[in-house]
C-alpha cells in the first residue's frame, strides 16, 4: 500500500514488508500522528531490498526515513516518540 504525501511537512518514507509486526506497529504510530507516508513494500523485491539496506545500512523492517533522513526502525521511531522528539521531526506542532 502506498500512501501519498498530501500536506505539506517532511517527506516520510517506510520500506515495508508482509507480515511484520513492527511494520504495523511503526504505521500505526506514524497514522497516530496523522502525517501520510510512502510505503515501498520489500517482501518480493529484491531491488527495493538492496535499495533499502544500501539507504539505511539495515537489514531488518520496518526502515523509515524522514526527509531522506535515516531514523531507524519502529524501536527508535516510539523511542523518539517516549522522548518527545517524533512530531518536531515531523513537523508537527506540540
Amino acid at each position: 500500500m502506498d500512501e501519498t504525501r498530501q500536506a505539506p511537512g517532511p517527506a516520510i518514507v517506510m520500506y515495508t514488508q508482509a507480515f511484520c509486526a513492527y511494520c504495523a506497529a511503526a504505521r500505526k504510530l506514524l497514522r497516530s500522528k496523522g502525517v501520510t507516508f510512502e510505503e515501498i513494500d520489500v517482501t518480493l523485491n529484491a531491488t527495493q531490498r538492496r535499495e533499502m539496506m544500501a539507504r539505511s545500512g539495515g537489514r531488518t523492517v520496518p526502515q523509515i526515513f524522514i526527509d531522506d533522513q535515516p531514523v531507524g526502525g519502529y524501536d527508535d521511531i516510539a523511542r523518539l516518540d517516549r522522548d518527545g522528539e517524533l512530531d518536531a521531526l515531523l513537523g508537527i506542532e506540540s
